[in-house]
């Protein structure tokens, strides 16, 4: 083993439909950068395998929580979401994630940063990207953790012990309001939209707006070069809207296609978040 290199404790975990690595904060550099180099080495970016490191190769697959004890009244832990970009250097702090948040109850649990109960243990917790509270109710019978279970989501093999989570005050928490515009619907560049922030400044289009059906797989949504320049367009122009400033290196708003239902539920979404489409849909951009 090279005598530079360093081993540090973590957990890889799924969260939803996104996959990461879970640490504690003390176990990090304190330093931003120092921080940041480690875990673009962790990840193996930049690399679009990531084939030298933990990451899995996509945004969804190449995620970070840093979770520490809070000291924050009526709050058990505190989470900040890392995004390690896969196709560049780059991690950004810019979002929440919904999905790996489902993952930090269980993970606090077991470092002992939460002691568990018999039956179900909530655990509050801090979301220091969105200043904002959430709660997740972890199953633990017999004071451990239990992660199998009958419940299902689309997007992933399988069954699994459900997560639940009440979101609380996350309305306006990326960009001041729910309607960061004050309007339900704007124009835009001649499309109507929906900006809103209810947890994830997300951008709500008409899939058949953009001459598709809003049921492409998300491989022929990358590859369809006009389509991705406009929503980018778009994209751009509503950041200031939504109090994002320029969005040019951010990774929100989110854009996402809404078309009707066929398959059960209200509507179907294909979000791009904000460059590569999302294989299911994003907590937060769901709430």
């Amino acid at each position: 083993m090279n005598n530079s290199q360093v081993a540090v404790p973590c957990s890889v975990m799924r969260g939803g439909t996104s996959k990461g690595l879970y640490f504690l904060a003390s176990d990090l550099p304190a330093d931003r950068a120092a921080r940041d180099t480690f875990l673009l080495a962790a990840m193996g970016s930049p690399d679009v395998r990531e084939i030298d490191g933990m990451g899995g190769g996509h945004p969804l697959t190449s995620k970070v929580a840093v979770v520490s004890k809070s000291e924050r009244d009526g709050i058990d832990v505190d989470y900040l979401f890392l995004q390690v970009w896969p196709d560049r250097a780059e991690v950004s702090d810019q979002q929440n994630c919904g999905n790996i948040l489902a993952g930090v109850g269980p993970f606090a649990i077991e470092k002992g940063l939460v002691p568990a109960a018999d039956g179900v243990t909530p655990v509050a917790i801090y979301m220091e990207n969105t200043d904002s509270k959430a709660t997740a109710f972890v199953e633990t019978p017999g004071g451990v953790v239990n992660y199998a279970g009958t419940a299902r989501i689309d997007g992933v093999p399988g069954t699994h012990a459900p997560i639940n989570i009440n979101f609380e005050d996350v309305a306006g928490s990326s960009c001041g309001a729910l309607l960061p515009t004050g309007n339900v619907v704007d124009e835009v560049l001649g499309v109507q939209v929906t900006c809103i922030d209810n947890g994830m400044p997300v951008v709500c289009l008409n899939a058949s707006d953009f001459g598709i059906t809003g049921y492409e797989t998300p491989a022929e949504l990358e590859a369809n070069a006009e389509l991705k320049a406009r929503v980018e367009e778009i994209r751009l122009a509503v950041g200031p809207l939504m109090n994002l400033g320029d969005v040019t290196n951010k990774t929100v708003p989110k854009m996402s296609l809404l078309a009707p239902a066929r398959d059960g539920g209200l509507l179907s979404t294909r979000t791009f978040i904000p460059h590569r489409v999302h294989e299911s849909i994003g907590v937060l951009g769901a709430v």
